[in-house]
């Protein structure tokens, strides 16, 4: 039977960090499901002008209607992005930049979890690539957009599974489907072995990019675009479904059942985005970890050390090329 976990902390993210977007260019990463799709749907209602990045797929096409059915007079517009792909990626960027003179908010929100030891066309780790090295070219391709905003906001999504060992250089490398093996069974559903080990190095990389570009914008005095994060707590979403298939998860409804909703799970990156009382380096999401209201957090200290921002920042630059500020 599908586990059914009630809405409770949306509602009021809303009304109490939501400012109206209109007129304003919002692009959002894996939309398809779970938190992306909410944060899309959101952002919408707000009035913004969201552009959705995905895959080109059947089920992108499906959530676009399903998005235009929820907000009939919402403004959406897909562009087909493979985070899989730089080129796809550059492809995607390239086609904002020449539709939109600006870009408000971008909100890195795609990932995969717990994949197999496997290598993108690029040859980077499927993870890597997917949760952190192509959402720093999308953000870096992107600059020039975001530049031109009053208030420009890069919102990136971490996770609990932030919390570990430390960044290292390795797993930025081209050097996918050699870093560590696809690990037992056991060690796949009790979140141990090589696999969350990758996963665990992609969320800190996702926290070390917003401090990392928070650090680069201080430096260089630029105070119109806010690096923020958040993490979603253990949220219902496609994302355990597609880590279970692949065999590194056990997507029990006991374990499932102690998480809370998708709408809930996004509420971290919704106040991301929207909230008018965000500062450059926020960390939003539930302080319990598991679940819970959106609260700005304090960040654990080695998120934003001189040599976690460093790993992050000279591994994707060595991937995609330099960040220029």
């Amino acid at each position: 039977m599908p586990i059914h976990l009630d809405t409770l902390h949306l509602p009021e993210v809303i009304e109490k960090h939501g400012q109206d977007m209109t007129g304003k260019v919002a692009a959002v990463t894996g939309t398809t499901t779970g938190t992306g799709f909410v944060c899309a749907r959101e952002l919408a209602k707000k009035g913004a002008t969201v552009l959705l990045l995905n895959r080109e797929s059947e089920r992108s096409k499906s959530a676009l209607q399903q998005l235009q059915e929820a907000v009939p007079n919402g403004n959406f517009d897909a562009v087909a992005c493979d985070l899989q792909n730089f080129e796809s990626v550059r492809q995607a960027t390239d086609t904002i930049k020449s539709k939109y003179d600006k870009v408000d908010v971008l909100v890195n929100n795609a990932g995969v979890m717990a994949m197999k030891d496997e290598a993108t066309v690029d040859g980077y780790d499927v993870q890597m690539q997917t949760n952190v090295i192509s959402h720093f070219l999308i953000a870096k391709e992107l600059y020039p957009l975001l530049s031109k905003s009053p208030e420009a906001r890069i919102v990136n999504h971490s996770s609990m599974a932030r919390l570990g060992g430390p960044l290292k250089a390795e797993y930025f490398g081209k050097n996918g489907g050699d870093l560590g093996g696809n690990g037992s069974e056991e060690e796949n559903t009790s979140f141990q072995g090589p696999r969350w080990e990758r996963y665990h190095q992609t969320k800190l990389a996702n926290c070390a990019f917003t401090y990392g570009l928070k650090k680069k914008l201080d430096e260089k005095g630029i105070k119109n675009i806010i690096p923020l994060v958040a993490h979603p707590g253990l949220a219902l979403t496609n994302l355990q479904v597609t880590t279970a298939a692949e065999g590194g998860m056990d997507n029990s409804g006991d374990f499932m059942s102690q998480g809370q909703s998708a709408e809930d799970g996004a509420a971290g990156i919704i106040r991301a985005s929207m909230d008018p009382d965000a500062k450059p380096g926020y960390f939003y999401g539930p302080a319990a970890g598991w679940k819970g209201y959106p609260d700005l957090l304090e960040p654990e200290d080695y998120l934003f050390s001189d040599e976690t921002i460093n790993v992050n920042w000279n591994g994707c630059e060595e991937a995609v090329g330099r960040f220029e500020l």
